[in-house]
């Protein structure tokens, strides 16, 4: 006898037609299941049904028309376990369409316990304009699938202050624009870009966020009360919409979770501060990436022009010399590094220097000073790479920069540690600043000290 099982009401003998009309009444309630399974020793006798025949070729069954809402067909030949439960259970919904989609993306469990990637990740730029030592940048890029670096001209930072004068001047303005314009080089040249906006954060960020489908932001914290409200309200527009705000701490030469002190205990006196921090160690830089992940496919958000002068409201005749040429420095990471090596290589090629009345001028160039304060004020130089680099490079007048009790003051101080002793009195700033900008009483006053300290 011929194996196969068919539902066909128009078969040639009525015996084999009644046959399969009961059968297909015992399928009628199994029709709105996922999967079936038919058990053949259960539908048959085991003697019509030659072993042989079996693990040759599967049985075929036809569903009946009844069932149209099946997505798959398991034929098995183990008896079932009781008669009385259901063959089968049903695992697919019944309206797949109506399932709620959610728009966070979807990460599967990993035993092995390593994060899974995000989707996208935007990454706000602020005084951070460079690649290398930006923890930021190299944790986005490591945490996500893409990544869409931000730059945002906040129109709060320029036009007049109270006093009537520019609350950023043209020179300054410049510095910064071509400073962003040499991140967005930058940027480019390891596969990524910039996009540039004049607008406030908290609306910029939000609108390109949405736009690419990102699920956090990440950022390297700042000091100052302005740059502290600016964080506060871009992560309460971002809370609303499920986007995590990610921060960083990338702005001193010591790291701010290695402090010795909780911040609101830190001492209101560089005495203190010094004393505190004696002996505490730089942490490492980290490592530019030379390729970085692409931008979101999603969005399509325009990059942006760098503004002008004049998009910023300033005249851009007041940024000009008698030349007609531009008297700012020039701005950007490329330049920042440049000055430092040369500096680096000068403080090695000099010998210690010490005058008779025990005055230090071991430091070189125009004015005694390595004149790299505004890159380091833009962030286009971290303290720490510039730490390093003179480790690397003047090893020769270092020998005294890290053990030093009075952090690198005194007579017999070299280049490095005269360096040291600027770099801690920067880092004193940035902190005591940061102390009283995030400070929630009333009593306190937003701190004014200068963070960008002359280096």
């Amino acid at each position: 006898m011929d194996s196969r099982i068919t539902t066909d009401s128009s078969s040639e003998s009525t015996e084999e037609s009644q046959s399969e009309q009961s059968q297909n009444q015992n399928l009628l309630p199994l029709a709105s299941a996922a999967s079936i399974s038919l058990s053949l020793s259960t539908l048959l006798p085991s003697h019509f049904l030659p072993p042989k025949q079996i693990a040759a070729a599967p049985s075929k069954a036809r569903i009946p028309s009844q069932i149209s809402s099946l997505s798959t067909l398991s034929l098995s030949s183990s008896p079932s376990p009781s008669p009385a439960k259901p063959l089968f259970k049903s695992t697919v919904s019944a309206i797949p369409l109506l399932n709620t989609l959610t728009l966070n993306p979807i990460r599967p469990s990993n035993p092995s316990g390593v994060a899974a990637l995000r989707r996208a990740a935007v990454v706000w730029f602020r005084n951070d304009l460079r690649i290398h030592d930006n923890e930021c940048l190299t944790a986005a890029n490591n945490d996500s699938v893409s990544v869409l670096p931000v730059y945002c001209f906040d129109p709060r930072d320029y036009g007049k202050s109270s006093s009537g004068f520019d609350k950023t001047g043209p020179h300054r303005a410049t510095f910064l624009t071509e400073s962003v314009a040499d991140l967005r080089r930058n940027l480019q040249a390891r596969g990524s870009d910039l996009v540039v906006r004049i607008g406030r954060p908290e609306s910029v960020l939000l609108e390109v966020a949405k736009a690419v489908g990102a699920d956090a932001v990440y950022v390297h914290r700042e000091v100052s009360h302005d740059e502290v409200r600016a964080e506060e309200k871009v992560e309460e527009v971002m809370k609303d919409e499920g986007v995590e705000v990610k921060y960083f701490w990338g702005s001193t030469l010591y790291h701010l979770d290695d402090l010795p002190f909780k911040l609101e205990e830190m001492p209101t006196n560089y005495g203190g501060f010094k004393e505190k921090v004696k002996g505490l160690n730089v942490r490492d830089t980290v490592e530019a990436l030379d390729r970085l992940k692409g931008l979101p496919k999603r969005g399509d958000v325009e990059l942006g022009e760098i503004p002008t002068l004049m998009d910023l409201g300033l005249n851009p005749n007041a940024a000009m010399g008698q030349n007609g040429k531009t008297a700012s420095l020039s701005g950007g990471e490329t330049e920042a590094l440049q000055r430092l090596k040369s500096f680096a290589a000068e403080c090695h090629a000099k010998p210690k220097n010490q005058s008779k009345d025990g005055a230090n001028d071991s430091i070189y160039g125009a004015n005694f000073s390595c004149k790299i304060s505004p890159w380091l004020a833009m962030g286009c130089l971290s303290p720490r790479s510039m730490f390093e680099e003179l480790k690397k490079s003047a090893s020769s007048v270092i020998s005294a920069a890290s053990n030093k009790p009075n952090g690198g003051a005194g007579s017999g101080d070299t280049g490095m540690n005269w360096l040291m002793y600027e770099l801690l009195w920067r880092d004193f700033f940035r902190f005591i600043t940061r102390k009283y900008s995030s400070a929630k009483q009333p009593s306190y006053s937003p701190a004014t000290a200068c963070t960008g300290m002359a280096a």
